[in-house]
C-alpha cells in the first residue's frame, strides 16, 4: 500500500530487458515494494547509489513506458505505523490517460486528462485518483475526461511541473469505487441498507 504523496524524485539509469535501474537517496531492501510512476513494483537488486526492479509483461502493457526516462517519481511502501495524509493507493494502474488541456487558474493549473470510457464508472467528481502515483482530488468529470487542480506545491515538487499537451500519464482509480462496483455488478436492485453494509466492511 501507498499514500500517494512522493518522496522523492529519481533518475532512470538505464531500462533494458524489462530491467529499470534508478538513482536515489532513497535505500531499499532487496524484495522491498516501490512505487515508481504510480507503479508498485519489486526491488531485486542494489547497486552504488541505485537499485533496480522488473517490469512484467502486463506491468509494461498497461503503464506509460515512454516515460521510463530522466526523472520519476518514487514512493515506498508505508508501514502500518505511518500516518495515511494522501489515500490509499495500491500502486495497480489501471489504465494511461492523456494530458489534453493545461490551463492556468490564478495561484493553481487545471489538467484536463482524457481517459479510457470504461473506466468512467470508476471516476468520481470530488473522489480520489492516483496520476503517476499523485494522490489528487477529481473536481469535474466529463464523459472523456475529467479535471484536476493542482496548487503551487504540488506543481514543483511533483512532475506536474514538467508535464507537457499529449502526455501519457499512469491512471489508478480510487480503490474504494473498484470494489463497490464488483460487488454490487449483476445485482438486480440496491437497497441504501445494503450500500451501508458495504460501506461498513471498508
Amino acid at each position: 500500500m501507498f499514500t500517494g504523496l512522493i518522496r522523492e524524485f529519481a533518475t532512470v539509469v538505464s531500462y533494458q530487458n524489462s530491467i529499470l535501474s534508478l538513482k536515489a537517496k532513497y535505500r531499499p531492501n532487496i524484495g522491498d515494494s516501490i512505487a515508481v510512476n504510480g507503479v508498485c513494483l519489486t526491488v531485486i537488486s542494489l547497486g552504488v547509489g541505485t537499485f533496480g526492479v522488473e517490469l512484467s509483461s502486463e506491468t509494461r502493457s498497461i503503464m506509460a513506458v515512454k516515460n521510463l526516462k530522466g526523472r520519476v517519481h518514487i514512493e515506498p511502501a508505508m508501514k502500518l505505523s505511518e500516518r495515511l495524509e494522501g489515500h490509499i493507493v495500491q500502486g495497480h494502474v489501471d489504465c494511461i490517460g492523456v494530458i489534453k488541456t493545461i490551463q492556468k487558474n490564478q495561484n493553481a493549473t487545471n489538467f484536463y486528462i482524457s481517459y479510457p470510457k470504461e473506466f468512467f464508472k470508476f471516476i468520481v467528481p470530488k473522489g480520489s485518483i492516483a496520476i503517476d502515483g499523485v494522490s489528487l482530488t477529481i473536481n469535474e468529470v466529463m464523459s472523456e475526461q475529467f479535471r484536476l487542480t493542482i496548487i503551487p506545491h504540488t506543481f514543483t515538487q511533483t512532475l506536474f511541473g514538467e508535464y507537457r499537451l499529449n502526455q501519457e500519464v499512469n491512471i489508478e482509480t480510487d480503490m474504494f469505487a473498484r470494489y463497490i462496483y464488483h460487488m454490487i455488478k449483476g445485482e438486480k436492485s440496491l437497497s441504501w441498507s445494503d450500500v451501508d453494509s458495504m460501506m461498513a466492511r471498508f
